[in-house]
Order: structure tokens, then C-alpha cells, then sequence
């Protein structure tokens, strides 16, 4: 089963179908989207079930975890978050999108401090690796907030829109999130 995280403010819990038209709506926002590698635009009609229906078995074949962000008290749908997991290397990449309306209310840097946690705690990874695209700098700064060093820029690596664009990398290891509490 996917696992439920908490946070103070958040839950990041499995996607359900219900979920779908929120997903398209959000994901699928030029502004969301133009952010993420994965997320098309427009979005078409059905991709948001397909992606909620990949959720359980990847997570069974242990190639990645992919869970909602919600608000803790109400549940309301505020975006995803995810790793993808190499589990022979323990190494994951964690991914997000947070939709516009709630863009600039550290939700995403809540969210990522607890799935870091959860891929260091739970699935015994040794490093996490994030990155961002050039026209991104907040990912960056959640990325930063959330422990993160930034370890270089690797060009026109990651394919968006027709175009090769470069992807500023960061990292952290675990023996990094283990100290940084004291």
C-alpha cells in the first residue's frame, strides 16, 4: 500500500480517482505545466487517470512513490509529489507541482522536508537528487529550503516541448539530513 505522510500542515496521502479533474485542471495550467518535464500542455482528457492508476503498481514494483499533497485539516487536493526510486543505487529524485492558487505558501518546501524524510527513514536511500529548469528559480529555493545542495547544471539534458533544456541538479545524502536537525 502507498504509505500517509503528515506533516503540520499537510497530508500526503494516495491519489484517489475522485482526484482526476483537480489533477488536469492543476497540472494541466500552462503555468504548472511550463515547470514540470512530464506534464504536458494542454493535458489532454484521461491522462490524469491513467497517471492515478500507475500510482499503486509502481509503488509495488518499488520504482517510485507518488502521493497527493492535501491540506491537513480539510483534504483539499493542493498538488503531488513524488520519488522516483533506484533502489539497487538508494538513490531516489523527487518531483512535485503544486497548483497556481497555491503557489508562495511553502507547501511545496513542507511537502518535500517530509518525503526526503520518508525516502532517507522508510526506504533506507542514501541520496536524494532533485532538479529544476532554468526558468524555475522557486523550485530552486524549495529545493534549497528543504536541505538541499545544489550540485551543478547539466545542459540541454532534459527533453520539454520539442526543445532540450538544461536542468540545474541538487542533491542531498543522508548523513546531511541526519545532522541537519542538531
Amino acid at each position: 500500500m502507498l504509505p500517509t505522510l503528515h506533516t503540520t500542515r499537510l497530508t500526503l496521502s494516495p491519489f484517489t480517482p475522485a482526484d482526476a479533474p483537480l489533477v488536469q485542471r492543476y497540472a494541466g495550467d500552462a503555468r504548472v505545466a511550463s515547470m514540470a518535464a512530464f506534464i504536458p500542455h494542454p493535458y489532454p482528457d484521461g491522462l490524469a487517470e491513467q497517471w492515478i492508476a500507475s500510482h499503486l503498481p509502481d509503488h509495488l514494483a518499488r520504482t517510485s512513490t507518488t502521493l497527493a499533497i492535501r491540506e491537513r485539516d480539510t483534504g483539499e487536493l493542493r498538488g503531488a509529489i513524488g520519488l522516483i526510486l533506484t533502489l539497487e543505487k538508494r538513490l531516489g529524485e523527487v518531483g512535485y507541482w503544486v497548483g497556481a492558487p497555491f503557489w508562495n505558501q511553502g507547501i511545496c518546501t513542507e511537502a518535500a522536508r517530509r518525503i526526503i524524510q520518508y525516502g532517507f527513514d522508510d526506504l533506507a536511500l542514501e541520496t536524494i537528487r532533485a532538479h529544476h529548469f532554468p526558468h524555475n528559480p522557486a523550485s530552486g529555493h524549495v529545493m534549497k529550503k528543504a536541505g538541499m545542495t545544489r550540485i551543478g547544471v547539466i545542459p540541454r539534458c532534459t527533453p520539454k516541448d520539442g526543445q532540450l533544456l538544461d536542468a540545474i541538479q541538487w542533491q542531498i545524502l543522508k548523513t546531511d539530513f541526519d545532522t541537519q536537525g542538531e
